[in-house]
């Protein structure tokens, strides 16, 4: 086996050959999905892709002989965001499309676990259903994680982390995404411009329309970003810190090393099928070598 596949993480360094002694070290894939999208006035388009991104390259690090860290899909469904300049969308079937057929030349070439660490709020319903497809269309798992609810997972972490209002504080752009932004690139921020906003229909002051990062009402409302924000910010932005982000970035990545350790080992689920006889013809919407 060469030394280059349990030293280096970035599966694009590696040759084909080392491709192959990858797969038979059953090294699990992470596939960071993020968007080019505005985040206010303070913030760069790409926090979508620095934040996963980073979070990915802490893991690959961390555990470069266990992981292979792909290159970000960099562009998202974000077209709820477009009358915001700079914003780039993707239809969401070529989306869905693109995910699925990364996933399926992992599977191909041998790989048996998948990782989906998402950046980008509106890519979890897109990312679930390629995750799911995967599952059912390959002989790979893939399971989708969105690297904000890492923080989740040590019940302590985020009430000793967070200060900003709950619900609306830890949205787009707010407390968490700026603090991150502001350890990984802390140059990029436009420090002078950093300014909290309001998230209309959370100061409806009601118990079913609202929304935050790490959750939302029962019946929210996700239309027009334009018709309840006038900068694009949601959140408070002004909590956050780089000190925060530092603290942020490296949970992240701990509980991130934490799921590979677990997802790595973790035996494949097995198929029962309970028709007797047993089918005679493929699902027809399933079938393994094609995706419509």
């Amino acid at each position: 086996m060469s030394n280059r596949v349990t030293t280096d993480y970035r599966y694009e360094k590696l040759t084909w050959p080392e491709i192959n002694d990858a797969v038979a070290a059953r090294q699990v894939c992470i596939l960071p999905c993020g968007a080019v999208e505005q985040h206010g006035h303070h913030l760069p388009l790409d926090v979508d892709l620095v934040c996963p991104g980073g979070i990915a390259r802490g893991c690959g690090e961390s555990m470069p002989e266990k992981v292979l860290v792909l290159p970000t899909i960099a562009y998202g469904y974000t077209g709820h965001v477009m009358d915001f300049p700079g914003t780039i969308n993707t239809h969401y079937e070529t989306f869905i499309r693109q995910v699925t057929d990364v996933t399926r030349s992992l599977a191909y070439h041998g790989f048996k676990k998948i990782i989906l660490l998402n950046g980008h709020g509106s890519n979890m319903p897109n990312l679930d259903l390629a995750a799911r497809r995967t599952n059912l269309e390959t002989d790979a798992e893939c399971v989708l994680v969105a690297w904000w609810n890492l923080l989740t997972v040590d019940k302590q972490f985020l009430p000793s982390w967070r200060e900003s209002k709950i619900p609306g504080g830890c949205s787009h752009a707010g407390e968490l995404e700026t603090s991150l932004y502001l350890y990984l690139a802390e140059d990029d921020v436009r420090k002078d411009r950093i300014k909290s906003g309001t998230i209309k229909m959370n100061d409806e002051n009601n118990d079913y329309n609202w929304v935050d990062l790490f959750a939302a009402g029962p019946a929210s409302l996700i239309s027009w970003t334009s018709s309840y924000s006038e900068t694009g910010v949601l959140g408070d932005a002004e909590k956050g810190s780089v000190e925060k982000g530092q603290r942020a970035y490296e949970e992240a990545v701990r509980q991130l090393c934490g799921f590979v350790d677990y997802f790595r080992d973790r035996p494949r689920d097995t198929r029962h099928r309970e028709q007797q006889p047993e089918p005679s013809m493929p699902i027809p919407w399933n079938q393994r070598h094609q995706i419509d």
